[in-house]
């Protein structure tokens, strides 16, 4: 998944490597750069912060989940490709669970820093819907992309104690909760349509109000008025 080549490549995967044996809170950038065989300007001008080596790993999961994405078929639904290819992100992820463990026990009890991880976050969940082929036009996008995100993280918290190489706690979680999503989105996306059928088609205008002036007709040829003395 890691370019062998790439310093911002080789700074994330140092990043997992020390969190898998060390508190997220007690690495340092140094630290990471060490262990990266890199200097510390290397590291400034490829992140602005230890967050920011976190937004990159998830744009890496991101991309290497939709290589692996296969075209869809024609009996398949949006929610069955939204399960495979979340699955398909805890399969990829695999290698780094101990030290994805670390960090969400760290940033659990930090919610200010977990929270530069928000955008980022949803952006993930916006690429696995796109990859699944969901709507993503219109004012419903950015509820299924909330909704999505939710469930991507109650059930990743389910994935990090699963330790069964079948996942079948990890595959039953998701497929409740996507079940639950499918039919609160289905029920908001209802609720929307009847408001939007209440919604006055146009405003009238207000009584005594005035018109809006008219041009006044060109004057008539022939001599000015005298003017008053």
């Amino acid at each position: 998944m890691f370019d062998e080549f790439s310093k911002r490549s080789k700074a994330v995967r140092a990043a997992l490597e020390l969190a898998q044996h060390r508190d997220w809170g007690g690495i340092t950038l140094a630290d990471i750069a060490k262990q990266a065989g890199l200097d510390l300007a290397d590291l400034r001008r490829e992140f602005a912060c230890k967050s920011d080596i976190l937004r990159a790993f998830q744009m890496e999961v991101d991309a290497e989940v939709l290589g692996k994405v296969k075209q869809a078929g024609a009996d398949q639904t949006v929610r069955d490709r939204l399960f495979d290819i979340i699955m398909t992100r805890f399969e990829v992820l695999g290698p780094f669970k101990p030290a994805l463990k670390r960090i969400a026990c760290y940033l659990r009890c930090r919610p200010g820093e977990a929270s530069l991880l928000a955008c980022s976050s949803l952006a993930s969940q916006y690429w696995m819907l796109a990859g699944a082929g969901a709507k993503m036009g219109g004012p419903g996008a950015a509820l299924r992309v909330t909704g999505l995100a939710v469930v991507y993280g109650r059930v990743f918290q389910v994935w990090l104690a699963d330790s069964s190489p079948s996942l079948d706690k990890t595959m039953a979680a998701l497929d409740r909760a996507l079940s639950k999503g499918e039919r609160t989105l289905a029920n908001v996306e209802k609720a929307c349509g009847v408001l939007c059928g209440l919604m006055p088609r146009g405003w009238k205008r207000k009584d005594g109000a005035q018109a809006s002036p008219q041009p006044s007709a060109p004057p008539e040829s022939g001599p000015s008025p005298a003017p008053n003395v």
